[in-house]
């Protein structure tokens, strides 16, 4: 397949996500809440935290109190900088896995709708509300866990002159969007049977570009605050969309193997009367 069709193929997905909310104004505004809620949080909690960053640098760093003052300051200054930007970095990279948690029910309206105007879609499969709620949480921790270990290797490689300031962004966007498309493209796969983040990695790597043509810019468009409440809904329906292409046109995995067929013998002849 052609590249470069295949990155513009996905972001039209992400276009025709959003032309598909749009058209319900109203489910349009009850998907952007979550988001807006999310934001909200993230906002105050941040403001708290740089209000009280002082007193919880000096409580953290006792043993600075006997230090000259401008090592002190010097110290507990970076120190500050840091726990900031670290809240800042957690709260960029929790942003979607807490918002998809938040409006769990209003994303899966959105994706319901999504598979009724395109058809086709089969039933829900029937499983426990404990098992579903625990395996969401297992799977959005690693998707986290993996998204944070590769924003601060990213960051570190980001130090190294010239070639850290090239490598550092584009290795942020091609696994932040893979990680984004893998959460947004749940709905679907969990509707079909395949719960497992290995049966999206499967079917995503059939059509690498076309997800990254989808998920990159989904990615920097969440990552500008309160863009982001407008882009979620969106976004909700073109994973719907990627995933019911993927799982169209993509090939299907390991097919066990079939039983040749038994040749059709005839039933021996009845012995004739002499």
């Amino acid at each position: 397949m052609n590249p470069v069709r295949e990155v513009f193929g996905g972001f039209g997905v992400l276009l025709r996500g959003l032309g598909i909310v749009l058209r319900r104004p109203r489910l349009f505004l009850l998907g952007a809440l979550p988001a807006l809620v999310t934001s909200l949080l993230f906002l105050a909690a941040l403001i708290t935290l740089a209000v009280n960053i002082t007193g919880l640098v000096a409580w953290a760093t006792p043993f600075a109190e006997d230090w000259e003052s401008a090592w002190r300051g010097l110290v507990r200054g970076a120190l500050s900088l840091a726990l900031l930007a670290g809240a800042v970095l957690v709260m960029v990279v929790t942003f979607t896995t807490v918002t998809l948690g938040l409006g769990s029910p209003i994303y899966d309206k959105i994706a319901e709708l999504v598979e009724q105007e395109l058809g086709g879609a089969p039933e829900a499969p029937d499983e426990a509300l404990m098992a579903s709620v625990t395996r969401s949480v297992r799977q959005s921790t690693g998707v986290v866990l993996v998204s944070l270990t590769v924003t601060v290797s990213a960051f570190l490689l980001g130090l190294v002159p010239v070639v850290g300031w090239m490598v550092a962004p584009v290795l942020t966007a091609v696994v932040g969007g893979w990680l984004l498309g893998i959460e947004l493209t749940a709905s679907a796969f969990d509707r079909r049977g395949l719960l497992r983040i290995r049966d999206r990695r499967h079917f995503m790597g059939t059509r690498r570009w076309r997800v990254l043509g989808f998920a990159i810019p989904t990615y920097f468009l969440l990552a500008i605050p309160f863009v982001a409440v407008a882009v979620f809904p969106a976004a909700t329906a073109g994973g719907t969309i990627l995933a019911r292409e993927l799982l169209t046109e993509g090939p299907q995995g390991p097919q066990e193997p079939q039983t040749p067929p038994i040749p059709h013998q005839n039933p021996p002849e009845a012995p004739k009367a002499p």
